[in-house]
């Protein structure tokens, strides 16, 4: 009986991960199908607001921090699945930041 406890304690403190800390881990992880969303949604919660570059930037879109550390991406087009070169660079700013 005891091991099912500890069993069970070892998955609660698994499962509390949090969200943030699932998401920097899928982007850590480089996947090949990681979106344009998933992106936005994380770099959103590290303080990043998105911004396009103007009337005439088409699809490229920069995020900005509070310290003015930009981002530059294009979104992806027609499907929502980022490259590997632009999951590469995001991970590369955050990283040198120190974001996580």
């Amino acid at each position: 009986m005891q091991l099912i406890i500890v069993a069970k304690t070892q998955k609660k403190e698994y499962n509390s991960m949090s969200r943030l800390e699932k998401e920097i881990e899928r982007l850590k992880s480089k996947p090949k199908d990681y979106t344009y969303e998933e992106a936005k949604s994380l770099l959103n919660k590290l303080g990043y607001i998105e911004n396009n570059k103007g009337k005439t930037s088409g699809s490229r879109v920069r995020f900005v921090n509070k310290d003015n550390v930009k981002i530059d991406l294009h979104k992806p087009h027609p499907k929502n699945i980022l490259k590997g070169y632009q999951i590469e660079s995001i991970l590369k700013i955050l990283i040198e930041r120190g974001e996580f």
